[in-house]
């Protein structure tokens, strides 16, 4: 090994040969030189053969990000040409007649790994995933405005463990304006043609989750006339879908009263009046209860929870929470209704998700025909050199009773 010389094992050799983008800390890199986050290094195998060019993040357990499998510098033309890429994609893939919020840049599915960059509206909101972009954040915010023309461009700076996520308040400021004009307060974005209030400065999220667009239209296919249960609400993205679609009644739950509040606003801005249909602030699990006590039955169910979640009766986990979640609302769905489950936990694949649901079918004595498998838009691609970039999982199934498929409702 030379001085100076970042070498990489075996193993990650192999990866990184197989297109995989990341670099993870073992004992090759610890013994790697002294260097600054944010530089751009050079990583070679063992023999000194170039391997890729990376951005480098000391500490991080993911401790090295390639943006190059050849030489390169981080320059405003190279990022330049980056950004224009993944904009000509969206301009391919996009109705931007009938969707003004979605995501421009998706990290590794753009080559861009360890960051992110939504559009909503004439704003543009950036993420980091790798504390080593923030140096040549200014760059990348100049290369923003100048490719994507916005009005103004936040950074939403997200806390980097799950004990603060938890003490996360939702009218905190986690933003910071980069460039342009401030956008203080909700206005509306368009989804599928609906409109949808989102907020750039407070809280962790902005209230609306762009990944699930195509699933929210696939919902409004099903819900003309339907009783729906929304679990999980948040804003009440996909109770709005459904309530537009002419779902006869939809039912949102979510232990936030603060974002109930901000999902019957949404029902407001697409003209539709919340007092028609109904909103329960509890725990999820609780309110199931509750309402199979009051002898409830829906048509469509719908459950997106967050990975992990903690209410002052509950802790929700996808492991093992899916299933319980599951055997507890099947009974409030009707023999050939839909549910709707999704997971956005990247550690938890499709098959051990699919086995999630069908212990709660079990535990329920039920069954469920899953009709489709989906994920997130095509705004949020990743290569086949990195599945963990299919992090959504969301599958749309049947409730049945017995071997075969009986009253399927369309």
């Amino acid at each position: 090994m030379r001085q100076g010389d970042f070498v990489v094992g075996s193993e990650t050799q192999r990866m990184l040969e197989l297109g995989h983008p990341w670099v993870i800390e073992d004992r090759y890199t610890k013994r790697w030189p002294q260097g600054n986050r944010g530089d751009v290094i050079v990583l070679r195998n063992e023999e000194g053969r170039f391997l890729a060019s990376a951005l480098f993040d000391p500490g991080d357990r993911v401790v090295a990000r390639v943006l190059e499998f050849g030489p390169m510098s981080l320059s405003q033309e190279w990022l330049r040409r980056r950004v224009a890429d993944a904009w000509r994609l969206r301009l391919q893939i996009l109705d931007l007649k009938e969707t003004s919020a979605y995501r421009l840049i998706n990290g590794e599915g753009d080559g861009l790994p360890g960051l992110t960059v939504d559009r909503y509206g004439d704003y543009l909101l950036v993420q980091l995933y790798a504390e080593g972009w923030r140096r040549h954040l200014p760059l990348l915010a100049k290369v923003l405005e100048q490719e994507a023309q916005p009005q103004g461009i936040y950074e939403k700076r997200r806390p980097q463990n799950t004990r603060e996520l938890e003490a996360a308040i939702p009218g905190k400021k986690y933003s910071r304006l980069l460039l342009g004009r401030e956008r203080q307060g909700r206005f509306a974005v368009l989804e599928n043609g609906l409109n949808f209030l989102v907020d750039l400065e407070e809280g962790l999220h902005v209230g609306l989750f762009l990944d699930q667009r195509e699933n929210r239209r696939d919902l409004m296919r099903w819900a003309a006339g339907k009783r729906v249960l929304n679990l999980f609400a948040y804003t009440g993205a996909f109770s709005v879908a459904a309530a537009c679609a002419g779902a006869e009644r939809v039912t949102s739950v979510d232990a936030s009263p603060h974002y109930l509040a901000w999902a019957e606003e949404n029902f407001a801005v697409n003209r539709h009046n919340p007092r028609r249909h109904e909103f329960i602030v509890d725990d999820c699990l609780e309110a199931l209860r509750t309402l199979r006590q009051q002898g409830r039955r829906f048509d469509v169910v719908v459950m997106d929870p967050p990975s992990f979640s903690t209410t002052k009766k509950s802790r929700f986990t996808t492991r093992g929470g899916t299933s319980d979640l599951v055997a507890a609302l099947l009974p409030l769905l009707e023999p050939g209704g839909l549910l709707l489950a999704s997971s956005n936990h990247q550690k938890v694949d499709i098959a051990d998700y699919l086995k999630e649901l069908r212990r709660g079918a079990l535990l329920a004595g039920s069954g469920l025909q899953v009709i489709r498998i989906a994920g997130q838009g095509e705004d949020f691609p990743f290569t086949t050199s990195f599945p963990e970039g299919r992090y959504l999982k969301f599958v749309k199934a049947v409730r049945t009773e017995g071997v075969f498929l009986r009253g399927v409702k369309t």
